[in-house]
């Protein structure tokens, strides 16, 4: 049977293969995991079979720990059980994780990877909570993108019953639980093979019963410890083998393999990355747009970093390898250096490779991004005399002087794919209406396609970027678009706060909301917005999506108005095609809503297109109405600058100015500079 092409993120993937896996699902949502617990306990309450064809129970318990102890128990008893945590909620995991380990029983834990609170608080994703946890002795599968994600979710399950080591299955938090992707799931049929039930059958004899009474959990002495903690080492010497042999199985089925480390690269690569993780696909970009000047580079993906495979990783890496750059997503103040890094070091000891110099650095701490421009100057720093050692990249670091300069305007985005950014206010209905728009796309026109939304952690009310790609070829850009073919500003008062267009290429499209018609709203634009869309040539659109709504009874509600002008000009499918697409997402959407809410939405799609103005652009800025700039971003990267109304008052506090002011306007990334701030 073939697999299902389905476009959906990482967290809804996962949860699909857990919830068939499983009898027991205890949950206490986190954020970025909290989608995968409600999905599971919505299909509980659906009565959606797992599957052997039982509902599994889904408890939600006061605390992570609590959801931990659940698993625990239930596991005890003979269910095949899981949950899904991410950050604090994970570590207050660890106490049962030990037991779980050292009793040699067989789960899955789901995780969203995230920051760890310390300086401050983040619910984005890097590798501190898993790397808090390798100790615990659990086995540690790392998915790098949706597809990925949706694989190894089934083949941890399949895995844990062959080797009773349970599994930390983890993906990078928002980078990848929240991308929106089209993949192929893999089906009932697939599922069923991979799960062997007389390894469940086993799991289930284990079970505690009075019919058939065992000891556990007892309290030992040192007469005895040391010796029962050595008996469990034939499992772990026997781990990895039996997650090849799972990936092997699975790629039978899905002809999709993968290997405990995957090399991707040249054969004959004297540099090479280390890393795992979402930030592998921007690596391989940037490996193949290197490699087509000559040179010999490559990247070794660690899929299962617990158990580590020495005889694995060493068959894996290329002979002709010099110099090796470990890449650590996480942090581990006080330490020699970071976890990879240290593992990798203590891998070639072992494995006799002598010769090669190794180098260790971090990146994307909090969803900071990693881009092939920042692989490409880790490459160039393995290249130089004296390497640099314990780098960081992707951060201008002006306190330990410890970051690699890198060339932002270095690009591997592939001309075929179609780039195109929103910016929505939350709770505007922008980013779903965004989400059906892959959907449609990736499902209807039959395209490659991801979507990733950049949410500020303060939600509701804040400023959100929708980061659509779609085309024919295969998608491996985990990064956020910097040269867009279609740019929509979805709020008119975006347009002195930020700069809406700096993530125009030359020649794209400008989707404007505006309350001013085709022939007054030239006039009332900032006058450096006039001249990035002369300088740029860009096509520009207006519409009054406010106006279409209100006319229709959706009050503010701009998204399905916005979405309809999107498809209308992109073409990305036949207007009437796409027409019809979007009113059979609004009933899908919509339905529980009433009849009322559905036709209101399709009235509107309907009302849209003859409100859907394109604006001439004269060859000149002009003066517009009510603007007084004062602070300046400078040009980069070719574009003109690009002048603000201030962020904060110039009386402002120092750290205000400099820095509060920068993150006001989105620049908190440093990438950029506000002059005088």
């Amino acid at each position: 049977m073939q697999n299902s092409h389905v476009t959906l993120d990482a967290n809804e993937a996962v949860a699909r293969t857990a919830y068939a896996c499983s009898e027991v699902i205890a949950i206490y949502p986190i954020t970025p995991s909290s989608s995968m617990g409600e999905l599971s306990d919505q299909w509980a309450s659906e009565k959606k079979p797992n599957l052997w064809g039982t509902i599994p129970k889904v408890v939600e318990m006061q605390s992570e720990a609590g959801a931990a102890g659940a698993v625990h128990g239930a596991l005890q008893g003979g269910a095949l059980c899981t949950t899904f945590t991410a950050s604090q909620g994970l570590l207050l995991m660890i106490p049962n994780m030990y037991k779980i380990a050292g009793e040699l029983t067989p789960t899955v834990f789901h995780i969203a990877a995230r920051s760890i609170a310390a300086q401050g608080l983040s619910i984005f994703g890097d590798h501190q909570d898993v790397m808090a946890c390798r100790q615990t002795g659990w086995a540690m599968l790392c998915s790098g993108s949706v597809q990925e994600a949706a694989d190894f979710a089934l083949i941890a399950h399949a895995a844990t019953l062959e080797a009773r080591i349970p599994f930390l299955h983890f993906f990078d938090g928002f980078r990848t639980s929240h991308e929106v992707a089209r993949i192929e799931l893999p089906t009932v049929e697939q599922t069923r093979a991979m799960i062997d039930d007389e390894r469940v059958h086993a799991h289930r004899t284990r079970a505690l019963s009075p019919d058939h009474p065992v000891i556990r959990g007892t309290a030992q002495n040192p007469d005895v410890y040391f010796q029962g903690r050595e008996t469990v080492n034939p499992y772990y010497f026997a781990c990895p083998h039996l997650v090849q042999q799972a990936f092997d199985r699975f790629g039978q089925l899905t002809n999709r393999t993968y290997r405990l480390f995957d090399y991707y690269g040249a054969p004959d690569a004297d540099r090479v990355i280390v890393m795992m993780g979402s930030a592998c696909g921007a690596t391989e970009e940037a490996i193949d747009a290197l490699r087509r000047t000559g040179q010999k580079i490559g990247l070794l993906k660690v899929r299962l970093y617990r158990p580590f495979d020495v005889s694995a990783f060493a068959a894996a890496l290329p002979t002709t390898v010099r110099r090796l750059a470990v890449l650590d997503r996480t942090k581990e103040p006080g330490s020699i250096a970071e976890p990879l890094y240290l593992d990798i070091l203590a891998a070639l000891h072992e494995s006799g490779r002598s010769g090669v110099t190794v180098v260790g650095g971090r990146y994307g701490l909090s969803s900071k991004e990693f881009t092939p421009a920042m692989a490409r100057a880790v490459f160039e720093n393995l290249s130089a005399a004296q390497p640099r050692h314990h780098f960081t990249i992707g951060i201008r670091d002006d306190v330990t002087h410890t970051s690699l300069d890198y060339d932002a305007g270095f690009s591997t985005e592939d001309p075929g794919t179609v780039r195109a950014v929103f910016f929505g206010l939350g709770a505007d209905g922008t980013v779903g209406a965004n989400k059906n728009s892959i959907k449609i796309i990736g499902e209807e026109a039959g395209l490659n396609a991801q979507g990733y939304f950049v949410y500020d952690s303060k939600k509701s009310g804040s400023v959100t970027t929708s980061h659509l790609r779609f085309g024919p070829n295969p998608i491996r850009s985990t990064y956020l678009i910097t040269q867009a073919n279609f740019v929509a500003c979805h709020q008119f008062s975006f347009l002195d706060r930020f700069d809406m267009l700096h993530l125009a290429g030359p020649g794209a499209t400008f989707l404007l909301n505006s309350l001013y018609g085709p022939d007054e709203v030239w006039a009332r634009l900032p006058r450096p917005v006039q001249e990035s869309i002369i300088a740029k040539k860009l096509n520009f659109y207006v519409i009054d999506a406010l106006k279409v709504a209100a006319a229709h009874g959706m009050g503010g509600r701009i998204n399905t108005v916005m979405q309809t002008c999107f498809f209308a000009i992109s073409q990305v499918l036949p207007r009437d095609e796409a027409i019809a697409q979007i009113k059979k997402s609004i009933e899908k959407t919509y339905a529980k809503r009433g009849r009322t809410v559905v036709e209101k939405n399709w009235a509107a799609v309907d009302g849209t297109l003859q409100n859907l103005h394109r604006v001439s652009v004269p060859a000149s800025a002009m003066t517009s109405d009510g603007l007084c700039p004062s602070v300046s971003i400078p040009a980069g990267n070719g574009e003109v600058p690009f002048s603000l109304r201030p962020p904060v008052p110039a009386d402002a506090p120092e750290f205000v100015r400099r820095v509060t002011s920068l993150m006001i306007v989105g620049q908190g990334n440093g990438k950029r500079c506000i002059s005088g701030a």
